[in-house]
Order: structure tokens, then sequence, then C-alpha cells
């Protein structure tokens, strides 16, 4: 059950966001669709053949195991049922932040994470885009996390919908009133902010780390209003990286190179800023 609507959010909200992002685009792709979805699509599928054959509901199964055992903070502490669902939900969002910034902070863990950033087009498709070893590592901690938390197994499968859906809504290139963007950005990630994330100025990459609640940015002083050059004048993706990577490249890429400059340890901060993120 929990595979099938995780499934189902995916697809009705992806196929909206493609609907979208034709009918109202907000940038002009710097690589058209078909040279980069085959590719994002691709590593999609290999995900999601792997997931399934190894780990399977991964965070649904250990809900359902703290759950079992009355293991876990929330049974524990005895809340009313929509309290614990509400602190499922915000928990493993925080931690899916603070997970983000690790995975740009750590060099060992950021070579797995530019695989996401090296493309060089910003749309639904990107929010897709991540190495197999990432998604895998992403599933302990969130697994970790639930158990310790002891959460709510019900509110898990909401949270995964959630997350799922959020990575292709913030991720679309898709046009918003600016207005609007403002206030929705006090509850939610919107898709102009948290394109300044995929921007190749370093300091801008290390901001805006969120991708469902607005919050956690402004509260830990990561949070950037606009881009240096604007929304339309940003560059995506990362310098080092301007060619277009097929899907074997993308596999390969956390084996190459070094681990760049967009570490945090690459990229000093300014005073009165968080790491790596100068004050607009």
């Amino acid at each position: 059950m929990e595979t099938w609507i995780r499934f189902g959010t995916f697809l009705a909200v992806f196929a909206t966001m493609a609907a979208w992002e034709v009918a109202r685009p907000r940038r002009a792709l710097a690589r058209p669709r078909r040279e980069r979805w085959p590719t994002n699509l691709g590593l999609t599928l290999l995900d999601l053949a792997l997931v399934r054959v190894t780990v399977g509901a991964a965070a649904y199964g250990a809900a359902a195991f703290a759950a079992a055992r009355g293991v876990g903070l929330l049974h524990w502490a005895a809340l009313p049922p929509w309290a614990a669902a509400t602190a499922t939900i915000l928990v493993l969002d925080v931690a899916v932040y603070f997970q983000h910034v690790m995975f740009h902070a750590v060099p060992v863990l950021w070579r797995l994470h530019r695989v996401h950033h090296a493309d060089l087009g910003f749309d639904a498709s990107t929010g897709l885009r991540f190495h197999p070893i990432e998604i895998f590592l992403s599933l302990a901690v969130k697994a970790a996390v639930i158990v310790l938390l002891g959460a709510v197994p019900w509110a898990v499968v909401a949270f995964e919908a959630i997350l799922n859906g959020s990575s292709l809504f913030n991720h679309g290139n898709v046009a918003i009133p600016e207005r609007l963007d403002r206030r929705l950005r006090w509850a939610i990630v919107t898709p102009d902010m948290h394109r300044i994330h995929h921007s190749t100025r370093v300091a801008e990459t290390n901001s805006n780390f969120g991708f469902s609640v607005s919050c956690w940015d402004r509260l830990f002083g990561t949070y950037r209003a606009e881009p240096a050059l604007g929304q339309l004048g940003m560059e995506i993706g990362l310098e080092e990286y301007r060619s277009p990577l097929g899907l074997p490249s993308l596999l390969l890429l956390p084996f190459r190179g070094e681990a760049g400059r967009y570490t945090f340890a690459g990229a000093p901060a300014r005073a009165g800023a968080g790491p790596g993120v100068e004050r607009p």
C-alpha cells in the first residue's frame, strides 16, 4: 500500500509539473528536455529498481517495527494521535534538511550529491536525479530517525508522499507570480527559492536546503532570498561540469575527480552568515 501511495502521488505530481512547465515556464532551459530527460529518468528507474529488489518500503517498515515493539520517543511520550502524527512529519522533515546540509558539508557525501547538482537544467526531472548510493544512505538515515522517534506509520507514508511531491514541485521550471511566491515561502519551499540552491555560485549552492517546509533555512541561517544575478540571469549546475553527462558517467561521477569547492570547507562564509552563505 505504501509503495502504491507514493507511486500514485509521484505520477500525478510529475504529470502536473511537466504540463505546467510547458504551459508556463519560468526560464528557458540551457539544455532541452530531449537531451536531459533520458538520463534523469533512466537514473530514476535504476534507483527504483534497486530499492525495490533490496530494502523495499524501508521507511514504513521501520515505523511498523517501532510500533510493534513500542520503542521510540513518541511511544513513551503518549501524545494525542494528531500531535504524534504532526511531530512525525516535522521531525522527519527537519532530519531531511540536516541530511541535505551534511551532503554538502562532508566531501565524501558531496561526491555523491553532486550527481544531483551537475544537471545543466532545472525542472521536475532534476528532483528525481540522485545517485543510488545517496538513495540508500538517505533511506538508512531516515529509518534510524523513524525508529528513534517511534514515528506513526501512516504519518511516515504521508511524509514520504509529501517529500516526493515537494521534490518534483520545488524543482519545477514553472512561473509563479512573485507576490504569491513570497507569501508561499513562509510555509513551503517554492521553485524560485530552491532554484537558488542549484546556482553555480558556491554561496548560493550552500543555501536553501529545505525540501518541503521552508522555515528550517530561516531558523538555521541558510536562507537566501534571491540569487545575485536574479532568477533569469543565474547559471544552473556546477562550474566544473558544463557538458551533459550520460547515465554511465553519472554513476561513476562520485569516484572521479576532486570533491570540489562546493563543500563548506571550500566556501568560507562571510561574518554573520551560515556555513558558505552570503547574506543578500
